[in-house]
């Protein structure tokens, strides 16, 4: 592993975990008033083409990290069409 997978795991664990209060919270509150779904939206889709993006390049940290961020996002985003 080169410096540089160091340095994309480091800052794709940084971005990843970002997530984690948001979806903890909403998944405990199930209160989405304060989240755009179109933003969660189009971000979901984002997150799923980086997933796959990064699996089609066998880039690690990429593929790692927008798989776990396409986990938390879609949580949110389906609590956010849930609980309108």
């Amino acid at each position: 592993m080169t410096y540089i997978d160091l340095i994309g795991f480091a800052a794709a664990f940084c971005t990843t975990i970002s997530f984690l209060p948001q979806a903890v919270k909403t998944i405990r509150t199930k209160n989405t008033t304060g989240i755009s779904l179109s933003m969660y939206v189009v971000f979901t889709v984002g997150t799923f083409l980086w997933l796959m993006y990064g699996i089609m390049y066998h880039s690690a940290p990429v593929a790692a990290a927008n798989f776990v961020t396409f986990i938390f996002a879609g949580t949110i985003l389906v609590y956010k069409l849930r609980y309108k």
